[in-house]
């Protein structure tokens, strides 16, 4: 009868009850001690169970709290940075790229996206229309070639550039920040106004 019940008891149950009477002393006919429950954690003589590890590793946990080391993390109460602004699934592997200025890792199609997304601020480095068309041509043709590459991975969603687009939008942002850079250093250069002093009439 014992045997039977014993072979329909949860064996998580028998493993706590084993647990129980060994840190008491004791036995249990139905779990003897030359009997250990598969999952009950424990190991050879000598070895730390996984009662011990769990233990072990929420004490240095606590011991490390007191000390204040979890205190004011980086980024503690702000939000995630790129958190909400995109749609993309990867934006957190873009953002680690860009951080740790990692080169050559990922799919074509990530390497893409990532380059697409920066593309305009790349563009505006440039100071020569040819370095602009030449670029945009360049990364066009890369686009293609990925789409025809069958490597597995994520499809290549990333749309090929105009070169003539991209060179009249390069203008327009040139010549942008060069009215406000006017604006502003006009706005400097004008003398403040002096302040009128009026005498007071002695009575």
């Amino acid at each position: 009868m014992a045997d039977d019940r014993g072979r329909s008891e949860d064996p998580r149950l028998a493993a706590a009850r084993y647990r129980t009477d060994r840190d008491s002393g004791g036995t249990d006919d139905e779990n003897p001690s030359d009997e250990r429950p598969a999952d009950s954690g424990t190991g050879h003589a000598g070895t730390p169970t996984a009662h011990d590890r769990v233990l072990y590793v929420e004490t240095v946990i606590q011991q490390a709290i007191r000390r204040g080391e979890f205190d004011d993390p980086p980024g503690a109460g702000k939000p995630i940075e790129g958190l909400g602004a995109t749609n993309d699934p990867d934006w957190w592997i873009r953002r680690k790229i860009r951080t740790e200025q990692l080169t050559g890792l990922g799919p074509p199609a990530l390497r893409l996206r990532i380059e697409h997304a920066e593309f305009d601020a790349h563009v505006d480095t440039m100071t020569r229309e040819d370095d602009v068309r030449e670029y945009t041509l360049d990364f066009s043709r890369r686009v293609v070639e990925a789409r025809r590459q069958l490597q597995g991975g994520p499809p290549v969603v990333t749309p090929t550039r105009d070169p003539d687009t991209e060179v009249t939008r390069w203008r327009e942002r040139r010549t942008a920040r060069a009215t406000e850079q006017a604006a502003a250093s006009t706005s400097s250069e004008t003398p403040a106004q002096p302040r009128r002093w009026w005498r007071r009439r002695s009575s």
